[in-house]
């Protein structure tokens, strides 16, 4: 038996660990995804549809698209992160403000990311129950401010927003379209994204990015990052 199996020992669904332990074990197997959530491993070990594949793909583009011409915003896919005590999740997507430029996140020395991202996204397919039902409320105790679930078998995206202390649901216009509060310019059509037509979707963000409210966010970021 290997050194290296014997200092760590495997994640177990189900078992109870601290922070630090869990990251050792987790990062002792590559090929494995977990979480830890209210202190317990939860281990994603379900094969990935291309339903899921598809849409992770074309929510994880949108979200960098964005990225692309906000500077001061960043995106991440998969990011391991150290959100509040007892829970590391790793979302789908996520957008955050840099913290170079007044966001409340950090990226730690152990390079995982720490605090509550403003954005983050999750493509539920077999996993719609535990996204919805675990993850979500978790989310919004950490004080994530907008939370995008993607139920891919019933073509639904939700789009919750905290309001004090609780999601509300993030409503489409008449036209169909969702705009962030978090992240001004981020437009999404949901009817073009559930049904994969990407170039609709991009030509929507397109005018999100060119919209005054977008401009008005990037001047505020600029001007936050001189402060630091």
């Amino acid at each position: 038996m290997s050194t290296t199996t014997l200092s760590s020992p495997p994640l177990v669904q189900g078992q109870r660990l601290d922070e630090d332990e869990f990251l050792r074990r987790y990062e002792a197997m590559p090929d494995v995804k977990a979480e830890l959530i209210n202190g317990v491993v939860c281990i994603m070990a379900s094969p990935v549809s291309t339903d899921h594949s598809d849409s992770h793909v074309d929510l994880a583009g949108f979200v960098a698209y964005y990225r692309a011409f906000t500077p001061g915003v960043g995106a991440n896919d998969n990011a391991t992160t150290r959100l509040k005590p007892g829970n590391i999740p790793q979302p789908d997507v996520l957008l955050r403000v840099l913290d170079s430029h007044g966001g409340k996140t950090t990226i730690g020395a152990d390079r995982y990311l720490h605090g509550a991202p403003e954005l983050i996204g999750e493509v539920a397919w077999s996993s719609l129950d535990y996204d919805r039902d675990t993850k979500r409320p978790l989310y919004q105790k950490a004080g994530v401010r907008e939370f995008i679930l993607w139920n891919v078998e019933e073509q639904l995206i939700e789009w919750s927003i905290l309001r004090g202390k609780e999601f509300e649901f993030l409503m489409p216009d008449s036209d169909g379209i969702i705009r962030s509060e978090a992240f001004p310019g981020l437009w999404l059509d949901v009817e073009a994204m559930v049904r994969r037509d990407t170039g609709s979707v991009f030509r929507i963000l397109q005018q999100g990015i060119a919209s005054p409210e977008h401009a008005r966010f990037v001047e505020k970021l600029q001007a936050a990052a001189k402060k630091g």
